[in-house]
């Protein structure tokens, strides 16, 4: 579908809005998290559970999402997950027992994955070729939802004293999202395809790229936002002031995301790789020597980050085939990078000090330099 079409302007300011609500409903936990202890009567470190919980829901639905986006129109996939993310958020407050409410945040992880993953998709059969500023947008609002519902929670502490009410107000938005959805008709993928047919040995190579970048990348944002507060705790800083830390990411990565829309207008997805790799790269050597203050290192390495994922997806789309179980994949890399790629931190940290923490930062993203100038050779050399 060409993306000058009023429909495909019209279906992506409803894409906008999914994400705004898939970004709120993920970032609601982790503020919520002491009010959800002491409804359980657990500790933060039995609470934590909740974290795997959500990550594994998230990986099942990134391969669910992927193959039901594929099969039915994609309104009524995103419909239904809305659905259910509203119904987990309602449930939430009411499971008072540890074991149900992991299984409740189960629930809500493969259904948030599985609205972002078929949002994303959607959004790329309705730009095809031009998606890359559209995608950096759906990232933007992601990360606006992330940043405002912990202000929806302070807001509903203040009216009604209950952390519940703040669950109830994520969920009835999300539900008041089906009417939107369903006046209007799902994009479809660009060109009929077999199902069960193979994929063509240099998509196969592209994707193996792509999944590999994907994973590194998501691992290094997981890795930076949960430990440079610790990082910065063990240097010497005061917790108040590490906290902080953080929060100054991810608003310069949501920043950056609305900057990289223009980008994307005006230059080539490899050149604005390109540079977000070479600024993540100076931030993580201002970072290791020590010539820049945390809180400036952290407003940049956002962002550095802010436009890879982004990038990388639409870029996927212009030199392969992406449909949804693509795209399932390209979510269920992003998950296991989430899971695996922090858990090397806390090691490093204890075995090698501090100064690992920025090592393990630009190691990652060198790996992705070398991944990214090996897909270039290759689209070079086979051709785009």
């Amino acid at each position: 579908m060409p993306a000058t079409t009023p429909h495909a302007h019209r279906v992506t300011h409803r894409y906008f809005l999914v994400m705004l609500a898939v970004g709120m409903s993920g970032g609601l936990l982790g503020p919520a998290l002491p009010h959800l202890a002491a409804m359980t009567g657990s500790t933060m470190g039995q609470i934590s559970v909740l974290f795997t919980a959500r990550a594994l829901g998230n990986m099942l639905g990134s391969l669910l999402s992927g193959r039901l986006v594929d099969r039915f129109p994609g309104h009524r996939v995103l419909a239904a997950m809305l659905v259910l993310m509203a119904a987990g958020l309602a449930a939430v407050p009411f499971s008072q027992g540890l074991a149900v409410l992991t299984a409740v945040v189960f629930l809500l992880g493969l259904a948030e994955v599985s609205a972002n993953a078929g949002a994303n998709t959607l959004l790329l059969w309705a730009h095809g070729r031009q998606a890359p500023p559209w995608i950096s947008a759906l990232h933007f609002c992601f990360g606006l939802g992330n940043t405002l519902v912990p202000l929806v929670l302070v807001a509903v502490l203040a009216l009604t004293g209950h952390f519940a009410w703040a669950f109830w107000t994520v969920a009835l938005y999300a539900l008041l999202l089906l009417w939107p959805l369903a006046g209007l008709a799902s994009p479809t993928a660009p060109a009929a395809r077999e199902e069960e047919a193979p994929m063509p040995p240099a998509d196969a190579w592209r994707l193996a790229l792509f999944l590999f970048m994907f994973g590194l990348y998501v691992g290094m944002e997981i890795t930076f936002a949960g430990w440079v507060t610790a990082y910065a705790t063990l240097g010497g800083m005061p917790s108040e002031e590490a906290a902080l830390l953080a929060t100054l990411f991810w608003l310069a990565l949501s920043a950056g995301r609305l900057l990289a829309i223009p980008l994307l207008r005006r230059f080539s997805p490899w050149w604005v790789l390109r540079g977000c790799l070479a600024l993540g790269l100076a931030s993580g050597l201002a970072l290791q020597l020590g010539w820049l203050p945390l809180a400036a290192v952290s407003l940049l390495f956002g962002l550095a980050a802010s436009a890879i994922f982004p990038t990388l997806f639409g870029l996927s789309n212009q030199l392969m085939t992406v449909n949804g179980r693509t795209t399932g994949r390209i979510f269920l890399a992003a998950g296991v990078g989430a899971m695996a790629v922090p858990s090397l931190a806390g090691p490093l940290l204890e075995r090698a000090g501090t100064g690992a923490f920025p090592l393990l930062l630009m190691a990652l993203l060198g790996l992705l330099a070398v991944a990214l100038f090996a897909l270039r050779a290759r689209v070079k050399r086979t051709g785009a």
